[in-house]
């Protein structure tokens, strides 16, 4: 990426978090090799982050996403589980339970801190992303992270026999079962943007959108209303890189719920629920046979190594999304360029971003 872009990246948790460690470490490598402080690569980075998995559990409020992309990029994440605090006592979950309450969602000491923090300040009247801001900077983050949303957004999941359940009950209460049989996200299609979440997306010169769960991660993201016109404002090249590798999710339930909705559980399926408003899919090279399908959505793809082992091989990868992004941004400027020495009058927005990138102009909807 050319210096002074700003990079806003879509999130969730596990994958997500993974992603913008790589997206971080290759930026910063980029602004040392431009002879600019490494600090310049991470501060162009805004992620905005689910909060459709938001709940309350011991009393706190419990950010699931924020404090998964927080932990990870401030080196602290507990590697093995991909979510809470390594090295993290249990000691507050485990008296509960020997007065009767019930942990199954296992939340650590000082992860507890950070809930509790958030509580309290929520109660003194701050909003949600004061607090994301205020907890990253304790944690010595230094990009910018944003909740969707500071509306409540619950995600829930509907299961046979009429069951319906919060998204964390369904994942870690109930293990995931492969009974979904629908996704509500109508809490997010009636919340307001977070403060400062579609100025990013506009203002934005490449938007990313991290290999997280496509249903329950950034589903609830673009169901917000006004995000989706933010990014077709931005006029920003659009890349997402599938969660999907071989026909399974890397982790998490993604290939549940997928079903759940009626898509195809590959990479090919993830790029039809994009299709609209994304220009470009990074896929795995495990999927490569399914690149002309991608390309045949509109959407430019790249076949990569996508499994982040470690945060080399997630600097690969995002490496890939930023150049895929830089060759499309080209072609957009190259399309722009043609319609104004034609003298045709420019759309203020797009809807279908494969669309664009090919010329095409996309129909009202």
């Amino acid at each position: 990426m050319k210096p002074h872009q700003r990079i806003v990246a879509l999130a969730g948790g596990v994958g997500a978090a993974r992603f913008l460690r790589g997206l971080v470490l290759a930026l910063e490598r980029a602004a040392r090799a431009r002879g600019e402080p490494a600090e310049a690569g991470a501060e162009a980075v805004t992620a905005i982050v689910n909060t459709g998995d938001d709940c309350v559990f011991y009393g706190v409020h419990v950010s699931p996403d924020l404090d998964i992309v927080t932990y990870t990029l401030a080196g602290q994440v507990d590697t093995e589980k991909g979510y809470g605090l390594a090295r993290d006592s249990f000691g507050a979950v485990e008296g509960l339970a020997a007065l009767g309450h019930a942990t199954w969602f296992r939340l650590g000491d000082r992860d507890l801190a950070s809930c509790l923090h958030r509580t309290l300040r929520l109660r003194e009247g701050a909003g949600l992303a004061l607090i994301a801001d205020e907890i990253r900077r304790a944690y010595r983050v230094p990009l910018r992270i944003l909740p969707m949303s500071e509306d409540p957004c619950p995600t829930f999941v509907e299961l046979r026999g009429g069951r319906r359940v919060h998204f964390e009950e369904y994942l870690a209460r109930d293990g995931a079962p492969d009974e979904v049989e629908r996704v509500d996200l109508g809490a997010a299609r009636h919340a307001r943007p977070g403060p400062a979440v579609c100025e990013s997306l506009r203002q934005a010169s490449a938007i990313l959108v991290c290999p997280s769960n496509p249903v329950v991660s950034i589903g609830p993201i673009v169901a917000v209303p006004g995000v989706r016109e933010a990014i077709a404002a931005s006029r920003a090249p659009v890349v997402a890189v599938s969660p999907i590798v071989g026909g399974a999710p890397v982790k998490g339930p993604a290939d549940r719920l997928l079903r759940g909705i009626g898509a195809e559980v590959s990479a090919r399926g993830v790029a039809r629920l994009y299709r609209d408003w994304v220009h470009g899919f990074v896929l795995d090279t495990r999927d490569a046979g399914e690149c002309r399908d991608v390309e045949a959505l509109g959407l430019r793809a790249r076949a990569v190594d996508t499994l982040m082992r470690d945060a080399e091989a997630a600097a690969r990868v995002a490496s890939a999304a930023l150049e895929l992004a830089c060759e499309i941004r080209t072609d957009l400027e190259r399309i722009e360029g043609g319609k104004q020495a034609r003298g045709e009058r420019s759309q203020p927005e797009r809807s279908e971003g494969g669309k664009q990138a090919r010329g095409e102009r996309s129909e009202p909807t």
